[in-house]
């Protein structure tokens, strides 16, 4: 599996600074909004790889082109870093990150904020960030666990409720009828033995409850008998078939045994965790990911990560490079 580090001629990974790079004519920018606080964790590098792979299908025409894909990755909650509201990019991916949904709730105490502090006045420009998504029909926001909380919050359509026990391991979520019915997750349904149970990564301390289902469309549950909803899609893209502005409160850039290893092995050779958190995990992450939950998580990641940034990403290769892209 290739390192986000080394040079590519079709890729390059910067982490913005005080300073982000500057726009560049042969540069297709995708803005990662990093919400870990600077926590060590797998899932930010896990999203830099799904992008770096995806991109790798258009190798070809990207270096014929004498352009590269590059993902700026934004430190939003602790350094209070956001992409301009510039038009720089049309693909953005959010990550997880712990503590509460609501900055204010983060008082570093509470057992929900997970040790974490911060200063809140990040909130209003990511929100404002959102609303410009949402207006941009070429724009697309693909937000994962933390940030489909944010997402939630800012629409509206479901508040955070701190569960009474962790969420954690790869449990099972249901579709609605709304996602059974939809264009594209109709097709994730057909592959469910039942069409509307699949098996998820998680690792979360709150639900999302529904409270204004015109905010989104609900496309999955955390059980058949619950509110908690784990799944909104708050824009469709102009094909009509894929979700444009869409969220998901499980980890689907934990694809497999495989790919969560070479992502550890990573940030232990930059030196970025202990051996000691590599070895916890590497283990943690090996007995979790085996046999049939291997093979569903890698099912889940295909239709609520990595197919809809194929898509995203098609579009915007195809009118950089002028290369239909399959």
């Amino acid at each position: 599996m290739r390192e986000i580090h080394q040079p590519y001629d079709f890729f390059e990974y910067a982490r913005v600074d005080d300073s982000e790079p500057a726009a560049d004519a042969d540069r297709i920018d995708v803005a990662v909004l990093d919400m870990n606080h600077s926590w060590p964790n797998v899932g930010h590098y896990a999203v830099v790889h799904a992008i770096l792979e995806v991109a790798e299908r258009w190798r070809d025409a990207l270096v014929e082109a004498g352009t590269k894909v590059r993902v700026l990755s934004y430190d939003v909650r602790r350094r209070l870093l956001l992409p301009a509201l510039d038009g720089r990019f049309q693909l953005y991916v959010g990550t997880g990150g712990p503590g509460h949904l609501d900055p204010r709730a983060n008082d570093g105490v509470t057992e929900s904020s997970q040790g974490i502090r911060e200063d809140p006045s990040w909130e209003a420009p990511l929100f404002r960030l959102f609303d410009a998504i949402v207006d941009h029909r070429d724009a697309a926001l693909l937000g994962i666990c933390h940030s489909f909380g944010l997402m939630c919050r800012w629409s509206g359509a479901a508040r955070p409720v701190l569960r009474e026990e962790k969420s954690s391991g790869v449990p099972t979520n249901v579709l609605s009828d709304a996602g059974v019915e939809h264009p594209w997750f109709s097709r994730f349904s057909r592959e469910l033995a039942d069409g509307r149970h699949f098996r998820v990564v998680d690792n979360r301390l709150f639900d999302l409850i529904l409270e204004d289902p015109s905010a989104g469309t609900s496309l999955a549950f955390d059980n058949d008998n619950t509110d908690a909803v784990t799944m909104i899609e708050f824009a469709r893209d102009t094909t009509g078939m894929m979700p444009r502005v869409f969220g998901v409160n499980h980890h689907p850039e934990i694809i497999d045994r495989q790919h969560v290893l070479a992502v550890l092995e990573e940030k232990r050779t930059h030196r970025e965790v202990s051996d000691r958190w590599y070895r916890e995990r590497a283990a943690t992450m090996s007995d979790l990911l085996e046999g049939e939950n291997e093979r569903q998580s890698r099912l889940t990641s295909e239709y609520t990560l990595l197919e809809p940034l194929r898509h995203h990403l098609a579009r915007i290769v195809s009118d950089r490079t002028g290369v239909l892209s399959a």
